[in-house]
């Protein structure tokens, strides 16, 4: 099976994370939130956009 170096190495980093954190979700997502203030980046956000229904097309016609 073929493997994506890049994507077993963001695993890794991912796995050692929470781990660190004993998989405390709310521990991780706060130390996320301090690093992304932290970083000084400019942070651009925006709305999600709506989707409108779309029609029901049905493959065969109802009679």
């Amino acid at each position: 099976m073929w493997k994506d170096e890049v994507l077993e190495e963001i695993y890794k980093i991912r796995e050692e994370h929470a781990k660190s954190f004993n998989y405390d979700l709310q521990a991780i997502c706060d130390d996320l939130q301090k690093r992304q203030a932290e970083s000084g980046r400019q942070l651009i956000s925006q709305p999600l956009k709506q989707r409108l229904p779309q029609p029901n097309k049905s493959l065969h016609p109802t009679a």
